[in-house]
Order: C-alpha cells, then structure tokens, then sequence
C-alpha cells in the first residue's frame, strides 16, 4: 500500500505540474481538463492542487517506507 500511495503521488504531480505549465504556455490548451467550466483560472487552480496533493502523497508513501525500512534493522 506504501508504494501504491507513493506512486499515485508522483504521478498526480506530474500530471498537475505538467498541465499546469502547459496551460500557462498555451492558455487554451487545457489537456485532461478540458471538460472542467470556469475558464483559464479554474483549470489553473486544478492542476495546481493536483500538483500540491500529489507532493503531499509522495512526500507521505515517501516516509512510510522509510519508517518500515528502519523498524526492520
């Protein structure tokens, strides 16, 4: 479960951090989110906190393992 949260983390970051600067360069380019109303600032907003939530998983799945790596020395 550890690496499972781990890899959801680095993906969501990936994807946010990449859409995000794609919409920043391309301001009609949305990517993934193209469905989602509101507009430039919006879909600015999402990946943004797409990006935030996936440091945070990876940051979590991160510690976990190296938490259950030192308890087994």
């Amino acid at each position: 479960m550890k690496v499972v949260v781990l890899i959801l983390g680095m993906v969501l970051l990936v994807v946010g951090a990449q859409g995000g600067i794609r919409l920043l360069a391309d301001h009609d380019d949305a990517g993934i989110l193209s469905w989602l109303p509101g507009g430039f600032a919006a879909r600015l907003a999402c990946f943004a906190v797409m990006a935030v939530a996936g440091v945070a998983l990876a940051a979590r799945g991160s510690a976990a393992m190296r938490s259950s790596d030192a308890g087994g020395r």
